[in-house]
């Protein structure tokens, strides 16, 4: 299983929220390429990139560090997500290096815009879901819908998306443990891979995870605890790697 390390964006630079709370934050870097550079420096593979301004914004507003981060490490996978609502933004992303695009409200409010650009990109689309008591949010979390996650996943599925990134929001940034059975519930509805996100705090975290990779989870997405140290990376890295 594959552990990646988030930088999430406000700024221009590298901070944490609390449950989606602009007003709550944490600056861990004031320039986020040193925080990719630790990451690469210590094993990573994959970085999910968070816009926070564009999630609110509901256009890229951090595009310019996006790019600085893809063009310094070429290699690297990096998954995008924040403020992406039209096909023009999946194609500048994809054209500075980015790999996967994350749609999350867009793909929401208008599915039909999910299934245009999984034609146009196949392979480089991921939805991402974040949810509370099993229903979806977006406006960067400010909004409950009334749709079931699973109900949403089992139609991105259906319409070619590569992966789900789930965020239980209720256990994001808290450091209080992930929601290890909501994420098995889901991938086990799903054939496509999961990506867990929100509330990963330590390795009993990750072994939990691990330990239910086989239903179809496939990477974790941590952030405050890897920046806190409540979660050695490297450690943490290892293990996912290992784990069968």
């Amino acid at each position: 299983m594959l552990v990646i390390p988030a930088i999430d964006l406000k700024d221009g630079k590298c901070v944490r929220l609390r449950q989606g709370e602009m007003g709550d934050v944490t600056i861990y870097d004031e320039d986020p390429l040193d925080a990719a550079s630790r990451w690469v420096d210590a094993g990573a593979e994959r970085l999910h990139l968070v816009d926070l301004n564009g999630a609110f914004a509901g256009k890229p507003m951090n595009a310019s560090v996006i790019g600085k981060i893809a063009n310094k490490f070429p290699e690297l996978d990096l998954q995008v997500g924040g403020g992406i609502r039209d096909e023009d933004t999946i194609q500048a992303y994809l054209n500075a290096g980015v790999r996967f695009a994350i749609i999350g409200t867009k793909a929401i409010t208008n599915g039909h815009f999910v299934e245009d650009v999984c034609a146009e990109f196949p392979g480089h689309i991921i939805v991402g879901l974040d949810a509370k008591d099993g229903k979806v949010a977006i406006d960067g979390w400010s909004k409950l819908s009334h749709h079931d996650v699973i109900d949403m996943a089992l139609r991105f599925e259906a319409m070619g998306v590569e992966a789900i990134v789930y965020t239980d929001i209720s256990r994001d940034g808290m450091m209080n443990g992930v929601n290890v059975e909501a994420t098995v519930k889901l991938a086990q509805s799903i054939r496509i891979p999961v990506i867990a996100s929100g509330g990963i705090t330590n390795m009993e975290d990750i072994k939990a995870l691990c330990a239910v990779q086989s239903e179809g989870i496939v990477g974790a997405i941590t952030g405050r605890a890897i920046y806190e140290g409540s979660l050695d990376f490297v450690e943490a890295l290892k293990y996912g790697k290992e784990s069968v």
